[in-house]
């Protein structure tokens, strides 16, 4: 079966795969600690889609188009034996960049492991070099240092694709620390992204006054240091490229707000307990944990979860964030969007 087109001819090219559901940090705008105590019930292993389970959806999905895969949570490093899932999906046919996203404290570690799994790249979420604001935007639950010893030793282990860093930035917040973070990294060959605040999920009290638009950051940007824009990389690229004009290196802006880039959009989600969304705002998803334990399969007969990935992809239409700029559209409609641990960033 060939790749796979949604209502607006938009290919399925990604797939994001949150293989954890918890995460050690309480960052406000994902996990607030008020909505995620002590105690909250996450999935229970047996609920979680097994390593197993993960090949077969990445492999039906290479099939269908997928040549990136994105390895999420939660925080993923919380699931025991990750390099090894690495090492499985790096195999499969047609799939062409396996990454990861973490918070970073566990990264250390495993970074060893994971480059000889065979994992092509690292994005780290890091959202400020203040100590006390690092503290207040990661829920008190890491010390700033560690995560930059894990960017360091994901920066020197020679992944093919290399490290970037994820700064989702919020005005009065910690907007202010923004140019210390970039000249840090300028230099040093890791590329810093930089992340509208968007709603996700309903839990971290998402207003539109916290948004600081990107045409914003680049005037502070251009401010200090000249840059010049890039062309993307490939078709669908979320963040829109520039370069330092003195070859410091290359920043990201990722406008989900303020410029929507649904018309390109060409990733699914796959949730750890084998939910699957088309929209990083999806209000539901559909079920193939229960299509992969369905019964017993002759060997290699994917066709029902084939028939599944495909029905939805083509049925596809989602594009919240363009339908969010409207004037029409009030912000302060309640959307039950699902949260964003449960898929990823």
């Amino acid at each position: 079966m060939g790749a796979a087109s949604d209502q607006l001819g938009r290919p399925l090219r990604d797939l994001r795969i949150s293989v954890m559901d918890r995460c050690n940090f309480r960052c406000p705008y994902c996990m607030p600690e008020a909505a995620y105590p002590e105690g909250f019930r996450f999935l229970r292993p047996a609920e979680r889609l097994d390593f197993d389970e993960i090949e077969r959806v990445a492999r039906v999905s290479a099939e269908l188009g997928v040549t990136k895969l994105r390895l999420t949570g939660g925080e993923p490093l919380l699931r025991p034996g990750l390099p090894d899932l690495v090492a499985r999906l790096v195999r499969i046919p047609g799939i062409q960049d396996v990454a990861l996203t973490t918070n970073g404290v566990l990264l250390e570690r495993h970074v060893a492991a994971l480059r000889e799994a065979g994992l092509h790249r690292v994005t780290i979420s890091l959202d400020s070099l203040d100590p006390v604001v690092f503290a207040r935007l990661s829920g008190g639950r890491a010390e700033l240092p560690a995560v930059l010893r894990s960017i360091g030793a994901a920066s020197h282990a020679g992944f093919p694709v290399g490290v970037k860093i994820n700064t989702v930035v919020q005005r009065s917040v910690n907007d202010a620390d923004v140019t210390g973070l970039l000249a840090h990294f300028r230099h040093t060959g890791i590329v810093v992204r930089l992340i509208e605040y968007m709603d996700v999920g309903n839990r971290n009290g998402w207003k539109h006054d916290d948004v600081v638009p990107s045409r914003e950051l680049l005037d502070r940007v251009q401010a200090l240091w000249p840059v010049e824009p890039l062309e993307p990389n490939y078709r669908g690229e979320v963040a829109r490229r520039y370069r330092y004009a003195d070859g410091g290196g290359e920043i990201g802006f990722i406008s989900s707000v303020t410029a929507p880039f649904c018309g390109g959009c060409s990733r699914a989600r796959l949730s750890s307990n084998g939910q699957l969304y088309t929209c990083l705002f999806a209000t539901k998803g559909t079920d193939l944990r229960a299509v992969l334990r369905a019964g017993v399969q002759s060997a290699g007969d994917e066709e029902p979860l084939r028939q599944a990935l495909t029905k939805l992809w083509r049925n596809r239409a989602d594009r919240y964030s363009e339908e969010r700029a409207q004037p029409s559209v009030d912000e302060n409609k309640v959307r039950g969007k699902i949260e964003m641990h449960y898929i990823g960033g």
